[in-house]
């Protein structure tokens, strides 16, 4: 499946594109992912949310670590040059666009559902994280950056690395139950 689509992905490439994936695949870039994340950060502590501040904070550095630790476990090879429109040197699998991106999209769902903020429940508000994640991952498939796989690997490992510390930050802020006998 990988090869297929990367093979009608290069026949089908157009400028005008190829540059919008450009500029997406440059907004949403790791280094882009912590800016926005140390951002939802500030704004949560201002508004005196410091346990979900640390929940994003911890859940998007812990997995940077992860994303690259499967990188160098997995050690796949990139899509071959000249399909590939991108000059990077790390392994494929997973996208750490894609994962770092989905990561931030599923914490920052669940930030928007636990405000008080009643536009942040809307339906279209929730889903531009989404929509945003998905558009950095097809970007990435489209330059010849990842295989499909890759991509895929990299939603689904984002949103389940979100989900573990959402339902840890939950579990953590549950009162204690106190032991009858």
């Amino acid at each position: 499946m990988d090869g297929d689509v990367l093979q009608w992905i290069v026949e089908h490439r157009i400028a005008w594109s190829t540059s919008l994936f450009w500029f997406v695949t440059s907004a949403g870039n790791t280094v882009s992912m912590f800016v926005w994340s140390i951002a939802g950060c500030a704004g949560l502590i201002r508004a005196g949310r410091r346990g979900e501040a640390v929940m994003v904070g911890g859940a998007m550095l812990t997995g940077w670590g992860a994303m690259s630790l499967s990188k160098l476990i997995f050690g796949r090879d990139r899509p071959p040059l000249p399909e590939r429109l991108v000059e990077i040197s790390t392994h494929s699998f997973p996208s750490g666009h894609a994962m770092m991106s989905a990561l931030l999209a599923t914490l920052a769902i669940a930030v928007m559902l636990r405000s008080n903020t009643a536009w942040l429940h809307s339906r279209i508000a929730l889903a531009v994280p989404v929509t945003a994640s998905f558009a950095i991952g097809v970007s990435r498939i489209y330059l010849g950056a990842h295989w499909v796989t890759d991509v895929l690997a990299g939603w689904v490992f984002g949103v389940l690395w979100g989900l573990l510390w959402v339902y840890g930050f939950a579990r953590g802020r549950r009162p204690e139950r106190t032991r009858t006998r």
